[in-house]
This record gives C-alpha cells, sequence and structure tokens, in this order.
C-alpha cells in the first residue's frame, strides 16, 4: 500500500473524524429558513422548480445560438427543494442540442459546486470559456485547469446540473457540518430536479461525483431510477466511502438488479480501492473499477499525469451510458 499524501491524510481525517462525531449525535436539525441555504449563487424564490434565464451577474452574456430551440450556453442559475423544504443552489448549463443527456455533478467535502467551473463547461463543449472565478489555483489543483483536459468530440454536448450540498461553501472552508442523511436527500432532488430541465431528455440522467458526492451520485441514482425506472442511466464514482451513511456496495448491487443492469463505476487510489473490490462482488454486471497508481482522494483523481487517466475515464463511462 503506497504511503498517502499528507493532502489525503488530511481528508481523510476530517470526513472519518467528521463521521464518527456524526455518528455520535442525533441528526442536525433541519433549517428551512432561506438565510441557512449557500450564499451564492443568489437563489430565486424558494421551491421554484423553473430555471431562471437570466444570466449570472459575474460573467459575459454569450450571444444564442441559430436553433431557436435551443438555450444559450450562458450557465443558468437554479434552485432545488428537496423532500424535507430545504432550498439548495447551483447552475444549469445547457447543451447544445434539443432532448439533451443530463450530467449531475456532485462535489466532495472539501468545497461546492464551484469545484466543477471548469468540468461543467468542458463536458457542455459549447466553445465556451468558465465565466466564474475559481476559488482555487490551478496550477495546482489541476480540476482548474482545463488546458490538459481530454478533447470532446465536436458533435457531443451534454446539459450538465451542479449544485451546493447543505451547509457546504467554496475550497478550503468545504462543508461545515457532516449531514448523511441530509445529503442524500440533497442528491435525490438534485437527480430528480435534473428531469425537469428545459431541454433536456428526463431518461438520459447520470451522476458523477466525488468523496461525498461519490456516494450522492450512486444513491442518487438509485433514488430516481426507484420512482422513474431506467431514468438515470449509470453513476461514477471517485473515492466512495459509504459517507452517505449507505453502503456503497449494496446500492451498486440495486442498480445491477435492473434490466438492463445500471452502470456503476468506481475510481479510487490503490489505497481507497476496498471499497471498488467490495462492490465488484456485489453481482452487478454493468460495474467496473479502476484503481489509479499514485492518485488521491477525490478532485485529487483529476490531474493529468495518472494512468489509467480519470478524466479519460469520464468521457468513456459518458459515452457507454448515454450512447
Amino acid at each position: 500500500m503506497k504511503t498517502k499524501t499528507a493532502f489525503t491524510l488530511l481528508v481523510c481525517m476530517l470526513i472519518m473524524a467528521s463521521l464518527a462525531a456524526c455518528a455520535k449525535a442525533s441528526p442536525t436539525p433541519i433549517s428551512t429558513a432561506a438565510s441557512e441555504a449557500p450564499a451564492e449563487p443568489t437563489a430565486g424564490e424558494t421551491g421554484s422548480l423553473a430555471v431562471k434565464t437570466s444570466a449570472p451577474t459575474d460573467e459575459p452574456t454569450t450571444a444564442p445560438e441559430a436553433n431557436a430551440n435551443v438555450l444559450p450556453p450562458d450557465p443558468q442559475i437554479i434552485t432545488i427543494t428537496t423532500d424535507d423544504n430545504f432550498t439548495l443552489t447551483g447552475y444549469y448549463y445547457p447543451a447544445a442540442a434539443e432532448n439533451a443527456p443530463v450530467v449531475v455533478l456532485m462535489h466532495w467535502m472539501m468545497g461546492d459546486h464551484k469545484d466543477w467551473n471548469e468540468v461543467a463547461v468542458w463536458l457542455q463543449n459549447r466553445g465556451m470559456t468558465n465565466p466564474f472565478e475559481n476559488p482555487g489555483d490551478g496550477s495546482q489543483f489541476r480540476w482548474w485547469d482545463p488546458t490538459w483536459f481530454p478533447t470532446i468530440p465536436a458533435e457531443k454536448s451534454y446539459a450538465v446540473l451542479v449544485f451546493s450540498f447543505r451547509d457546504c461553501k467554496p475550497w478550503k472552508a468545504g462543508c461545515q457540518s457532516v449531514q448523511r442523511e441530509n445529503w442524500l436527500k440533497d442528491a435525490q432532488a438534485a437527480m430528480q430536479f435534473a428531469r425537469e430541465l428545459e431541454g433536456v431528455n428526463p431518461n438520459r440522467i447520470a451522476a458523477i461525483g466525488s468523496s461525498i458526492g461519490a456516494d450522492g451520485a450512486a444513491d442518487g441514482c438509485k433514488l430516481l431510477n426507484d420512482e422513474f425506472p431506467g431514468a438515470c442511466k449509470g453513476a461514477l464514482s471517485l473515492s466512495p466511502g459509504d459517507y452517505l451513511g449507505v453502503s456503497y456496495a449494496t446500492t451498486v448491487r440495486q442498480l445491477g438488479t435492473s434490466d438492463p443492469a445500471v452502470a456503476a463505476w468506481c475510481i479510487a487510489e490503490p489505497a481507497e480501492y476496498g471499497i471498488c473490490q467490495s462492490a465488484e462482488g456485489a453481482g452487478n454486471t454493468a460495474f467496473k473499477g479502476f484503481s489509479i497508481p499514485d492518485g488521491d482522494h477525490g478532485n485529487m483523481l483529476l490531474r493529468p499525469e495518472l494512468d489509467p487517466l480519470p478524466m479519460q475515464l469520464i468521457l468513456d463511462f459518458l459515452d457507454e451510458v448515454l450512447k
């Protein structure tokens, strides 16, 4: 087993210490006060399922494309209401074509939806430069440096939904408390919301997540299919760890009971690959596991020097499940 980097140890210590404390305490009280929703982006009216059509104030406006039935590429502010009446905020990046497949991106504990700023524009693939200021340094934290990202064929464009789990802030501040049961509700609500987005195919949805979002992607995919069978085509998880209080291996097994089996891809460094091995034995014929030599935890797997390259695996996954 390779020696973990100091960064990995810090992340794992923060997550596991918080989870242990959470297990001994009663669940955090749920508040529906609008002031407790993430401060950015500025959300619209609480409870709205409609996507706001105004562009964010901190980005340049991109001219609409020729096809009047296709939404402009500008990311649109969205609000999502969970089943316990909590308001989540995020952005919707429309695809270049109607009836597009949707990719829901779920962040890790060290940040919020802004961790996906560059990845969202990359998957949208409409020639737009990320209009937001990244909360971290792209020369050190490589998921904010798109210059090395694999090229996506011009004919491919995905609708992308990003959101922040409750009580989570941008890089370094991260999630302020561990709310496993509530984050499970957030993941489910985001997957349900993805079906309501304008211009998408409600039955071609995929989820990708990192760390807490890795479990959220798999759990949210399963929960969506419980309500709308076949709507979620697969979940890709970067460093899952049963962080939402649900066994990842069990969720993978349940996804495999569908006909056809729903894809579940697990990507982790060797020191954390045990959970992928457990899921591999769960009986899902659409499961794939990838151990990444010299990898790291969560978003730290998104680096250019790794082989296999997780960013390419993301494209391979989407090609397979949303074809």
